[in-house]
């Protein structure tokens, strides 16, 4: 019985140092997220979401590991976001733009889906109908154009009045 409570509770030590260290590093993340910019947290670009996927993946790795401690994982993490701030500034370079940034692909053209682009996106016409759902579009040809952009979301342009076939 006592290996059971073992394996559920360890030890009361070892949980006090974890939520030292993930406290310390939380604290560490929003001081260099504030360093760096807002970027990585509202413009999610896929290099965006790669970074806050493995600033979370560390902070928790940290606090949990026992052979790492907060300076290993401020050292990883400050790392990481000095990576991410060195592709925000490289991204203006037309070649890299392109590594780091998807282009944005036209799904929808004066009420057309155009399938290979949807294809390219991995979108699926259920997928399409609900954004169009979500923002109120009820007819296609009220379309003009719908754009998958690079960080993800859809832009939806319509006109005033769906078009007469």
């Amino acid at each position: 019985m006592t290996d059971v409570l073992n394996a559920l509770v360890g030890a009361p030590e070892r949980a006090l140092i974890a939520a030292l260290k993930v406290l310390a590093l939380f604290v560490t993340a929003v001081i260099a997220f504030r360093l760096t910019g807002r970027r990585a947290l509202t413009e999610l670009a896929p290099f965006d979401f790669v970074t806050a996927v493995a600033v979370g993946a560390l902070i928790g790795r940290t606090a949990t590991a026992t052979d790492a401690s907060w300076l290993d994982g401020a050292a990883a993490l400050v790392t990481l976001l000095l990576a991410h701030l060195a592709v925000v500034h490289l991204r203006f370079m037309p070649g890299i733009r392109h590594l780091a940034d998807p282009s944005p692909r036209v799904l929808v053209h004066d009420g057309k889906i155009l399938q290979p682009a949807l294809r390219r996106c991995g979108m699926t016409r259920s997928d399409l109908d609900v954004v169009l759902r979500q923002r109120g579009v009820a007819d296609l040809t009220a379309v003009r154009l719908a754009v998958f952009e690079p960080n993800g979301a859809i832009s939806l342009i319509t006109r005033a009045e769906p078009a007469d076939d």
